[in-house]
């Protein structure tokens, strides 16, 4: 089955706690601090892999969580760096922050890896705390926290062509005869569910040609299977427009050809303006000296584009357009068409979290409670035997305003306070 397109959930690793330990040795101070700091959490990696094809792999798992740190120990020993999840996507890969629906990176090389969620760091052990005038801290830092964020996967095939048409008019059949792809061929509508990739080998050269199915008018809006290919036509330079030139099942060649490029056009205004070959197939049918032929080619000029008249299965014509599409690609090497400008997600704000300092104030019934990244991990931090310790929480929660906020709130002396599970009563020292 051709998976394209997938959501899941990432979570990197929490950073480990650093410890608290004191070695037992004679005239040091509680015997000296050596508690040891704790290890990073790991990463979540994506890397790009040339031997997978689809995103099957997704279909079921949805959720990939990297290991933790570990917590640090005594004697200065630092806890173990928690291991990267290493997740593999095929090239060609999109991979979209969920929430933003912007782009975090396109995974286009084989080998390519892309960090989308750090670990948490480490905390710092009660070792690093110890100066002139604290020789005993009791306290040590908590773990980093992990990131946690929902991803989609997007995989758009890596074609120099693509073949565009309405089904049925032997786009499959000219892969076949081109490449070494081996393509479902069959006398109805979709019988390719899924884009078939070939190389072509011509003039000591090669070019990659992909059979772009499911487009049919509507397709931009989702009719039949049109979005889910018309995506994969984005990463194309140049297109081969095949047409059933001979109308074998009741259709106008002439509005076929205008259908599909109106899909296109509706789909994106970038793919609308790709350099196309046309394609009129199926001319073993009708013969190029037929007035329907005639009136086709001269149409077709007319907008400036060539027409080759091929039989896919009979190879008639087929060298003329690959010939002219080996031509139309090296013009768009040498004059690239200028891609659309893309507004990636901005991965810094992992870093430098406008939300992390900030404490927020909510009053529940009778209690007060207060909430924030920084404020859980400094209070996962505290150790509520030792004053020093307790008098830095209270001055990170007073500095942040957040008293103030709950004294709005109706806060009085006596009131409980909760912060996480830890509940305690509120005494105005002033």
């Amino acid at each position: 089955m051709f998976i394209d397109r997938a959501k899941i959930h990432i979570v990197s690793g929490k950073g480990g706690n650093g410890a608290v330990s004191f070695r037992r040795e004679p005239f040091v101070p509680e015997g000296g601090p050596d508690g040891g700091d704790g290890g990073d959490g790991g990463n979540i990696v994506f890397q790009a892999d040339r031997n997978y094809r689809t995103l099957m792999d997704f279909k079921y798992k949805k959720k990939y969580q990297a290991e933790n740190g570990q917590d640090g120990m005594k004697k200065k020993k630092f806890g173990k760096k928690g291991e990267d999840l290493i997740i593999k996507v095929p090239v060609g890969t999109e991979i979209i922050e969920a929430q933003t629906n912007k782009l975090m990176v396109d995974m286009v090389e084989d080998g390519q890896t892309f960090v989308a969620a750090k670990g948490g760091k480490g905390g710092k052990g009660n070792d690093k705390y110890k100066n002139s005038v604290r020789q005993a801290p009791n306290f040590a830092q908590a773990g980093g926290f992990a990131i946690e964020r929902d991803v989609i996967l997007e995989l758009k095939v890596l074609a120099d062509v693509g073949l565009v048409g309405f089904p049925n008019v032997g786009k499959s059949s000219f892969l076949a005869v081109t490449t070494s792809a081996k393509p479902k061929i069959d006398n109805f509508h979709f019988t390719t569910i899924s884009p078939n990739l070939g190389v072509v080998e011509i003039h000591d050269r090669n070019f990659v040609l992909a059979d772009i199915a499911g487009i049919i008018e509507g397709a931009h809006k989702g009719v039949g299977l049109g979005l889910r290919f018309l995506k994969h036509i984005e990463r194309t330079k140049v297109l081969i427009h095949v047409v059933d030139v001979s109308g074998s099942e009741g259709r106008d060649p002439i509005e076929d050809f205008e259908k599909i490029n109106n899909e296109l056009e509706l789909y994106s205004k970038q793919v609308g303006k790709k350099p196309q070959i046309v394609c009129a197939n199926k001319i073993d049918l009708i013969g190029e000296d037929s007035q329907k032929y005639k009136e086709f080619k001269e149409y077709i000029n007319a907008k400036g584009l060539e027409v080759y008249p091929t039989s896919a299965p009979l190879k008639k014509g087929v060298q003329a357009v690959l010939d002219a599409a080996l031509r139309k690609l090296d013009e768009e090497l040498q004059h690239p068409t200028p891609e659309p400008e893309i507004e990636y997600f901005d991965m810094s704000i992992d870093d430098n979290d406008p939300d992390f300092k900030t404490v927020y104030a909510r009053k529940e019934g009778n209690t007060y409670i207060l909430e924030g990244k920084q404020l859980q991990k400094i209070f996962a931090s505290t150790n509520f035997n030792d004053l020093g310790s307790m008098r830095y929480l209270y001055k990170y929660v007073e500095k942040s305003g957040a008293i103030d906020k709950l004294i709005d709130m109706g806060l009085q002396e006596g009131d409980t306070i909760k912060i996480s599970d830890f509940e305690f009563e509120y005494y105005d020292e002033y």
